[in-house]
């Protein structure tokens, strides 16, 4: 596609399944590359899509073939709202992350359900969208994936880090990019949450009431993902096989076990960061709202932490993933090696039409 201008939709759903973040944006890729913020919007999960995406890992093969048809069309009932309520045309394309249920790329698997052909015969639109398949058929980690949005749109800070589900992220070094999850942060404490029949941790309100458990956070620091070199990426099995047996191998209340991993994920944090003042570290993710984790990170360095306007702190990934797609319309690179350690760079996705 030879456009300069694109106008484009981004969709994103993370494994903290708050909800379905939709972006409208619009870039231009004329001397620079430049974007517009147009709307934007979290569509949240109603209770069975949560209960159901949180099992996807446990279903069978016939099941999540059942379950990914389903949530395709879920799917296009959200994008359809979105555009209509917003009187949404001009559209080249609606980019989509899918929801991702299963991450194993040293076997070669990674399956993000919500991708199939049919998305783009029901909301009527071009998609693009399984950015991940080609980069671990390519012997990648199929993740991350922000990286070069990173380094092409917000080259200005020295560290780019999202606090999501998971933490991730990105910098610039001699060698090229380089990007890698570091640890778990809202997977595991909103997991903790629900058990208090709530969504999240206003504000790490609950969090900072804890006491910490020296035990349960060095045996959290001890886990062998973090002595790994990058390129390395998580998922929430190996949440589920190493994080929450530790934790729950200990006998502590809630908000213990909050204020703990806080200040496990913040050391990590802290750790994947130089301690230089001069360095700026764009932060994004719902993570940001949880001032006890801000706190925490900030007692572990001297980086200049700098989170944006709510809007980008929310949508960056849908956003990135607009722009994911856009550099696919146009043929270009969009998946980095040195990130995911692919063979090669290359322009990864699946584009249908309607």
């Amino acid at each position: 596609m030879e456009k300069n201008e694109l106008r484009l939709i981004g969709v994103m759903s993370g494994t903290s399944l708050d909800g379905i973040d939709l972006i409208l944006t619009q870039f231009s890729f004329e001397s620079e590359i430049n974007f517009k913020i147009i709307t934007a919007e979290t569509f949240p999960y109603p209770q069975e899509w949560k209960l159901r995406l949180s099992n996807a890992l446990n279903l069978s093969p016939e099941d999540l073939n059942v379950l990914d048809n389903e949530y395709t069309e879920y799917l296009a009932e959200v994008i359809n709202q979105f555009i209509i309520s917003n009187d949404i045309d001009l559209l080249d394309a609606v980019c989509s992350h899918g929801h991702t249920v299963k991450h194993k790329p040293k076997k070669g698997i990674t399956y993000q359900i919500g991708n199939l052909p049919k998305l783009a015969k029901l909301i009527s639109v071009p998609v693009v969208c399984d950015f991940r398949v080609q980069d671990v058929e390519y012997g990648g980690q199929g993740a991350p994936l922000v990286p070069i949005g990173d380094k092409l749109l917000f080259a200005q800070y020295q560290y780019c880090i999202n606090l999501g589900g998971f933490a991730n992220i990105s910098e610039e070094t001699p060698a090229g990019r380089i990007a890698y999850d570091i640890c778990p942060v809202n997977t595991v404490l909103n997991h903790y949450m629900r058990k208090l029949n709530q969504e999240y941790d206003d504000g790490g309100k609950l969090a900072e009431t804890g006491k910490l458990c020296e035990d349960l956070l060095n045996s959290l620091n001890a886990l062998q993902f973090y002595k790994k070199s990058p390129p390395k990426s998580l998922g929430i099995e190996w949440v589920t096989k190493e994080v929450f047996p530790l934790i729950d191998s200990h006998d502590l209340s809630i908000p213990d076990i909050l204020h703990t991993f806080v200040v496990h994920a913040a050391t990590q944090i802290g750790r994947s960061v130089d301690n230089s003042a001069e360095s700026n570290v764009l932060l994004t993710g719902g993570g940001c709202f949880n001032e006890f984790l801000i706190e925490q990170i900030r007692i572990r360095s001297n980086c200049n932490f700098i989170i944006p306007d709510d809007q980008l702190v929310n949508f960056k990934e849908a956003l990135i993933f607009a722009f994911l797609g856009a550099l696919k319309l146009r043929e270009e690179v969009n998946v980095l090696s040195s990130v995911t350690g692919a063979k090669m760079d290359h322009s990864s996705g699946y584009y249908y039409e309607p």
